[in-house]
């Protein structure tokens, strides 16, 4: 939409207000800039009020091992602004708490994420910014080649125009809308449970590519977790409490009775594997080790560990106890898994490992044998939290006009993205949700502090 009225334009205009754009539109107003903040739901924060860690991994050469085919500069930009990033929580009274390790590769803190992101909120506001909910962005404007701000819908319908000189896209990704997962991730993921905001359905892609932007590789896969199929995820305080993080010690199988991927490899890879299978269900076995180890421990230090099986078993997930694997063979014939041929492989699998063998797929972690009974069973399924393919950034938050930047694409001059907006860092891999959205989102706030757009559109 091309614009030559000329109105206040305010230094930064952010689209979406979770962890990204309010850590962007709180450091633009705090360095004494004017920014205007627009959220389509009638509450800021997104997702990220329903997680508690801000982590990533400590070195880039450990973000490349788990995350070998992401864009290596973005990988560098993460790690090296993550101390910074956690800084300025710190700064805003919110507390960081000793680092503690995540996945086994990762460090990151525990955080109050509500707080801060409230903080942040009445910062942009007491430095008299403001904050619009209920405001849904309609397009971006455009003058001269660059983007110069959006139309806005107000909540009574009416619209508003909004000038800026540079515009954030922070909407989220697009995991909340069934046909853009089913297009962009796989066609079975039109029907996979939602475990985040329902509000991120690719407005900001949609905004971005209407002006230029390109869109990240298709195949560069989502963040969720496993959770008990057929269990609804309506109440996010299920979001964390049925994530069936033990499956990484624990076996699965799909429908056909296969194991089908290294399982230790971590939970939110077998997640994006386990969509691929048919019907994207699966049946996850532990023994009673698992159990007591995993399913009912603590599983990252400073969280109180508590029973996730008998928590999903009340929440109605299909699950059971078998005293043996014996008892595999009498599995009901509704449950759509042959239980005889899974005893076999769980049987095939113990005297493999038992006798120091390799077995297939493949057993990076925890090849042990799953031989103490009794044997935890749960239907397992996919859900997902944010997607991992968007608009490609560089690391100053630029949005670039086609593909990456080792492409030689300029960016979109006046637009940045951060968040689940910005696609290049994760591919088929993931080290960090909201630490990303804080780095990148400061990184926006800076370019919007130190740079015009003028002088990018050149490169």
């Amino acid at each position: 939409m091309e614009t030559d009225t000329e109105t206040d334009t305010v230094d930064l205009l952010v689209i979406g207000g979770g962890m990204a754009g309010l850590s962007a539109a709180a450091r633009v107003a705090a360095e004494g800039g004017s920014v205007v903040l627009v959220e389509k739901a009638d509450r800021t924060g997104g997702s990220a009020r329903f997680a508690g860690f801000v982590w990533t991994a400590p070195t880039v050469e450990e973000l490349r091992r788990v995350n070998p085919d992401g864009d290596p500069e973005l990988a560098a930009a993460l790690v090296g602004g993550f101390a910074e990033a956690v800084a300025w929580m710190g700064s805003l009274g919110v507390e960081c708490r000793p680092p503690v390790p995540v996945l086994g590769f990762g460090r990151g803190h525990q955080v109050d994420t509500n707080h801060y992101l409230d903080t942040c909120e009445r910062l942009i506001r007491d430095r008299g910014q403001e904050v619009l909910t209920s405001t849904r962005t309609r397009a971006l404007l455009t003058a001269n080649g660059r983007v110069t701000g959006a139309e806005c819908l107000l909540p009574d319908g009416s619209p508003r125009r909004i000038e800026a000189t540079w515009t954030l896209l922070a909407t989220g990704g697009f995991q909340g809308d069934p046909r853009l997962r089913a297009e962009h991730l796989h066609p079975q993921a039109a029907d996979i449970e939602l475990r985040a905001n329902p509000h991120s359905q690719g407005d900001g892609l949609a905004l971005g590519q209407a002006v230029g932007a390109a869109f990240g590789a298709k195949d560069a896969g989502f963040y969720g977790h496993l959770m008990p199929a057929g269990v609804s995820l309506a109440d996010p305080a299920r979001f964390v409490d049925l994530a069936l993080y033990y499956s990484e010690h624990a076996l699965l199988f799909d429908t056909t009775g296969e194991r089908f991927v290294d399982e230790t490899v971590g939970d939110h890879l077998t997640t994006m594997a386990l969509l691929e299978r048919p019907g994207a269900r699966g049946l996850l076995v532990a023994d009673a080790r698992v159990h007591r180890e995993w399913i009912s421990a603590s599983y990252v230090e400073g969280i109180p560990g508590v029973d996730k099986f008998q928590l999903c078993h009340r929440a109605g997930a299909r699950s059971a106890v078998a005293d043996s694997l014996e008892d595999f063979g009498s599995m009901p014939e509704e449950w759509g898994f042959p239980g005889a041929t899974i005893r076999d492989r769980v049987e095939e699998f113990n005297a493999t490992v038992g006798a120091g063998g390799a077995t297939e797929p493949g057993r990076l972690l925890d090849a042990r044998p799953l031989d103490e009974p009794p044997f935890y069973v749960i239907e397992a399924a996919p859900a997902i939290t944010f997607t991992f393919g968007g608009l490609p950034i560089d690391t100053s938050a630029h949005v670039l006009s086609g593909g990456a930047g080792a492409d030689g694409h300029g960016p979109v001059p006046g637009l940045l993205a951060a968040g689940a907006d910005a696609g290049g860092l994760y591919r088929r891999a993931y080290a960090g949700g909201l630490a990303p959205a804080l780095v990148f989102g400061l990184a926006a706030a800076r370019t919007a502090l130190t740079e015009s757009p003028e002088a990018t559109a050149g490169r």
